[in-house]
């Protein structure tokens, strides 16, 4: 391909960008050797983005052990450059995150999300009154908004404007993306919870940056994000799979999507709470489950209470033949369980084991590693915060014209 200056222009600085949002700030020569850039050109690009206030300089505390030279100087993002607004939706809870342009989080709250909040208000009016009351809390950072992204549980359209279906109650098919954007003026994205997961658990641990990865959320749903060798894979470009309502036992249990027999209706919380109990598994799930009423499950189980124990090992066994499937797939060398079920692996731990081993792929290639991660919300912010960030750096800073032709 002939690319004109520009288009090499626009390339060089977003690899500067992606460098250093890998890195950390890098003195000028480890950024020209990160890159492969020569120094020449990181200087031309560093005078340019520190002029257009994207990047700034950051010295270092005096090193009394050095007797000559100056404090090294390094290059980073300039945190005033702009800040975007991160939104978590769950079927139990929501979350409100503001971060600067480097990454780091100005403001947050929580709240609980009851079953039919969304039957009292419109899905757009709760997270525009939610986001104003960001915006009354923070009036001087918010002006520099610059994007606002919305992480779902559920199937979004091909387009990825909206909800086609998702376990948080009266969601679906209610579009609310474009009245936030009109109500705050700036892009507004919705983002599958799976897809996080996978990203943010890459980000979390630089072991597994270039790994081909599963991640499996295990709670009130049960959910996938997949990497393949660093780069997500799933329906379309989401990376997101529909890894619990894979079919486990046609005509089984039914699952809270109204389907019977899928992987969540044996693995989910309220399929645990449900069988533990011997309710009938045709009966209509719990809208929800405590946190203190599963770890009240892990507990008896733990005990030795015998239909508790089935009930792990009935949800180890389906999320055991569907990660066979998986990896029968896709080459996945990695798992991770997260969410609240990652405190209950060492109950599914052996049915899962079983399954793996079962397949042809496990049997020959061996089993992948699996581990189970506590804090699942940690992997599904930093996964959210870092995608739009490289958004930002790629579409938007990466673009704008030439710091002299702006003066």
């Amino acid at each position: 391909m002939v690319s004109d200056s520009d288009s090499v222009r626009r390339q060089n600085r977003a690899l500067v960008l992606s460098t250093l949002r890998r890195q950390g700030p890098l003195a000028r020569t480890n950024l020209a050797a990160e890159t492969g850039l020569s120094h020449a050109s990181i200087t031309a690009i560093g005078q340019d983005m520190l002029a257009q206030g994207i990047l700034a300089e950051m010295r270092d505390e005096p090193d009394p052990a050095r007797l000559r030279g100056r404090p090294a100087v390094r290059v980073g993002f300039n945190r005033t450059a702009g800040c975007v607004a991160l939104v978590e939706l769950e079927v139990n809870r929501a979350q409100f995150s503001l971060v600067d342009y480097g990454g780091t989080l100005i403001d947050r709250f929580e709240l609980a999300v009851a079953p039919d909040e969304f039957k009292r208000t419109t899905p757009a009016e709760f997270l525009v009154r939610h986001l104003t009351l960001f915006r009354e809390r923070n009036r001087r950072e918010m002006k520099a908004l610059l994007y606002i992204a919305v992480s779902v549980q559920g199937i979004l359209d091909r387009d990825g404007r909206h909800l086609r279906w998702s376990p948080i109650v009266h969601m679906a098919d209610r579009p609310f993306a474009d009245d936030i954007a009109q109500a705050f003026g700036v892009p507004v994205s919705l983002h599958k919870r799976g897809r996080l997961l996978a990203e943010g658990s890459r980000w979390l641990d630089p072991k597994l940056q270039d790994a081909s990865v599963a991640t499996v959320f295990v709670g009130s749903t049960v959910a996938m994000g997949l990497t393949f060798r660093g780069d997500a894979v799933g329906r379309g470009n989401g990376g997101a799979t529909e890894f619990g309502h894979m079919i486990h036992l046609p005509g089984g249990a039914l699952c809270r999507c109204g389907a019977r027999g899928c992987i969540e209706a044996y693995a989910a919380d309220y399929a645990v709470l449900r069988t533990a109990y011997s309710v009938p598994e045709t009966a209509p799930p719990a809208a929800s489950v405590p946190a203190s009423q599963y770890e009240g499950l892990i507990a008896r189980a733990e005990a030795g209470d015998r239909a508790t124990l089935h009930a792990f090992n009935l949800a180890g066994r389906a999320i055991g033949y569907g990660l066979s499937r998986v990896i029968s797939l896709v080459d996945a060398t990695h798992v991770r369980i997260l969410g609240p079920g990652a405190r209950a692996y060492h109950l599914m731990r052996a049915e899962i084991e079983t399954a793996l081993s079962a397949s042809l792929v496990g049997r020959v290639a061996g089993l992948p590693e699996v581990v189970a991660q506590v804090d699942e919300k940690e992997a599904v912010f930093r996964g959210l915060m870092m995608k739009i960030l490289q958004q930002l750096d790629e579409e938007h800073f990466a673009f704008l014209p030439h710091a002299a032709a702006t003066a």
